[in-house]
């Protein structure tokens, strides 16, 4: 499963089903393909940007976030958390992201996280988040989470979520793109403090460009 989940860049990804699944679209190369599912974790321009998702859509697309999303990206399914929806063969449970103690990601923005259950592995997107409750109640098999420490988790906070959940693989995002803060060298650093808790999968900092 873990060679079925493609980094895009920043906080975006792909997943190769069936179904297709694009995660927080951003900057992303239109394809020759519609996905299946478009999911958004929140209203931050460079999560939930209406540019890629109308570049990506199709008229079988789902698009799935929050109401703040829907706001901006018509005909949203809108998830709550810990609700659930089922597609196809997969189900997909929406889980709370929010930054306690923060400003850009309060909770009460309705940030959402994602456990995306499929092909026997459960994959838990966190969304941009903070250490929170939330997760002691999750038992992913892989785990997406930032590492940009951009009311995020900083690296050290992400190696805990990793001693906390115990998956089997770990992808770093939010790094290594024009303009953040967190390089390839924090990236390695993390892998480093995680040791031999999880198999952390350091993505090629390409950085996909818009089709002219």
């Amino acid at each position: 499963m873990i060679e079925n989940i493609q980094w895009l860049g920043h906080g975006s990804f792909l997943i190769q089903g069936p179904p297709v699944i694009y995660i927080d679209p951003w900057r992303v190369v239109r394809n020759t393909f519609h996905p299946d599912v478009i999911l958004i974790s929140h209203d931050h321009y460079d999560h939930c940007s209406v540019a890629d998702v109308s570049k990506l859509r199709g008229s079988e697309t789902i698009i799935i976030g929050n109401e703040r999303v829907a706001a901006q990206i018509d005909e949203t399914t809108v998830l709550r958390p810990w609700q659930s929806i089922t597609i196809d063969d997969i189900s997909i449970k929406a889980i709370p992201a929010y930054s306690p103690d923060g400003t850009q990601h309060p909770i009460e923005h309705g940030g959402l996280g994602y456990v995306i259950s499929m092909n026997y592995y459960d994959i838990y997107f966190t969304g941009d988040t903070k250490i929170i409750p939330d997760m002691q109640r999750i038992h992913p098999d892989i785990i997406i989470l930032p590492i940009d420490n951009n009311d995020t988790l900083n690296i050290e906070e992400a190696a805990q979520v990793v001693e906390i959940l115990r998956p089997r693989w770990v992808i770093p995002s939010n790094w290594g793109a024009i303009g953040e803060g967190t390089s390839q060298i924090d990236a390695l650093q993390f892998k480093k403090l995680v040791g031999g808790r999880a198999e952390v999968i350091i993505p090629s900092t390409k950085i996909a460009n818009d089709e002219q």
